[in-house]
């Protein structure tokens, strides 16, 4: 798309870690807004994090590349900003707004400095009609929302444009306002477009409507205390809490079973977007699968001395306890110093092993996004304090989304503790393109023979998945069971620290 004379595209930038496209999750500003240098126009969700991305023009907003849900490339039109003196608007009206600057680093963009900016309003934006209510060009179905009724479609001036490759603006409709298939600022009051059947739920957020959908909450049983009836956020949380289920989506009684390639969806059937996150896991673990030809060995240890090992430290030192991942992660890096065949990965362009000068420990963390490895880099260089703190800090981040794309990659060994699910034992996928990762199960109450005499222990199953092309059993085998030492006598740890 070539740019109109004095107007500028603001080009999706390069998000890092070779991140290649971003879905669009909601945006900060619409058609005919003024925007200062730096400000966040749009909310944007990558394989790795939820972004907020700062414009680097100022002006008046003339187009939005994309509707909420939409795929972008990197390197395609974002936003369209003119000059103020070239895209007059004698319908619309200002009032003065304090601007504070987004705060965001984003390559190549550097952060906002505050000040004040004017935004141009519109009183009301109606919203675009739920799917299968008339409007100009007849029913438009759409695929399925968290209400169970069909979602707004994207606009046909956007339909294809992120993953054809081929960027179109959105063009302003009759009224003047964008057509980006129900996509609108979210402070804006809105009201419902006429329909003949019942009215939709008004929801504007894209969040609302994932969050609805994982809790299953009924939309259309939610009244709305936002501007003009609009869900807020709020109000689906305090749904969530509610006790009473009125809101719950029903069972259907008698609803068809899922079906492993039946096309398309019955209605029985939920259907959920490999998009974002969920997109690369499945990428990853496919590819992982494909290419690394992995074992798993495993051994069940006595963990009582590494918990008594724990408690005195944290007795000692009370301000600043240390986990039982920490000292998992120390007796790893005490194995991958005495075996760093395993600190490695396959280059299979160059048919080589490559083996890391350092250690970037990455941590399996759950999140609500789904699972993600966050990584410290250069674990080695810490101390056990700084460790846990260091892993207590990454974790926590990691779930609540605000983790940079470079902090999730780039990981040269894994720790799993699938313990925390529950369960004993797992035979995990490795997190390619690493050549090995441990796992540790729960730690429970066993019997245990003890110098010859029953006791009971605090016993763990610990499994190492390894990638058979950069070792065979016998490294593998010494590391887990130097690994195993380690839980059951903490102090030869010592001799390595």
């Amino acid at each position: 798309m070539t740019a109109a004379i004095g107007t500028r595209d603001f080009l999706l930038p390069d998000l890092g870690e070779g991140l290649s496209e971003a879905e669009i999750v909601e945006w900060r500003v619409a058609v005919g807004d003024v925007v200062t240098v730096d400000q966040t126009v749009v909310e944007v969700e990558t394989a790795k994090a939820v972004v907020d991305v700062p414009c680097p023009y100022a002006g008046r907003v003339v187009a939005l590349h994309g509707a909420a849900g939409e795929v972008r490339p990197v390197g395609q039109p974002l936003i369209t900003i003119a000059p103020l003196d070239d895209a007059p608007d004698p319908h619309a009206t200002y009032r003065e707004e304090e601007r504070a600057g987004s705060g965001n680093v984003l390559i190549g963009y550097g952060t906002g400095h505050g000040g004040s900016g004017r935004r141009r309003r519109r009183p009301r934006l109606a919203l675009a009609p739920e799917p299968g209510t008339p409007n100009a060009a007849g029913p438009v179905p759409g695929p399925a929302s968290a209400s169970g009724s069909p979602a707004p479609a994207a606009s046909p001036a956007l339909a294809g444009s992120a993953h054809a490759g081929s960027p179109a603006p959105a063009s302003p409709g009759p009224a003047g306002s964008p057509a980006l298939g129900g996509v609108r600022s979210a402070d804006r009051t809105a009201e419902p477009a006429p329909t003949g059947g019942p009215a939709a739920p008004l929801v504007i957020s894209p969040i609302v409507r994932r969050l609805a959908k994982e809790h299953g909450i009924d939309l259309a049983s939610l009244r709305g205390t936002g501007p003009g009836g609009v869900i807020r956020r709020a109000d689906l949380d305090a749904a969530v809490a509610a006790p009473a289920p009125a809101a719950r989506l029903a069972a259907v009684p008698d609803a068809p079973v899922a079906h492993v390639g039946l096309a398309p969806a019955g209605d029985g059937d939920t259907v959920i977007p490999l998009t974002g996150i969920r997109k690369v896991i499945a990428d990853k673990l496919s590819r992982s699968r494909r290419e690394i030809p992995e074992v798993t060995i495993w051994v069940d240890v006595d963990a009582t001395g590494l918990l008594e090992t724990r408690a005195a430290i944290n007795a000692a030192t009370p301000d600043a306890s240390v986990s039982i991942l920490a000292l998992l992660a120390r007796i790893c890096l005490s194995g991958l110093r005495r075996y760093p065949q395993l600190n490695a990965h396959v280059d299979t362009e160059g048919q080589r092993i490559v083996q890391s000068a350092g250690v970037h420990l990455g941590i399996a963390a759950q999140t609500d996004r789904g699972l993600v490895v966050p990584v410290v880099r250069d674990a080695q260089r810490l101390t056990t304090r700084e460790l846990a703190a260091a892993l207590a800090e990454t974790t926590a981040a990691a779930r609540a989304g605000t983790l940079p794309p470079a902090r999730l990659t780039g990981g040269t060994f894994t720790l799993n503790n699938y313990g925390v699910f529950g369960v004993d034992g797992s035979t995990p996928i490795i997190n390619h393109p690493e050549a090995a990762l441990l796992g540790v199960g729960r730690i429970v109450d066993k019997p245990w023979v003890v110098d010859g005499q029953l006791a009971v222990r605090k016993v763990t199953q610990i499994s190492l998945t390894f990638d058979h092309r950069v070792c065979d059993g016998g490294v593998a085998g010494g590391f887990l069971r130097h690994v195993a030492d380690c839980v059951e006598q903490p102090a030869l740890l010592v001799a390595n620290v």
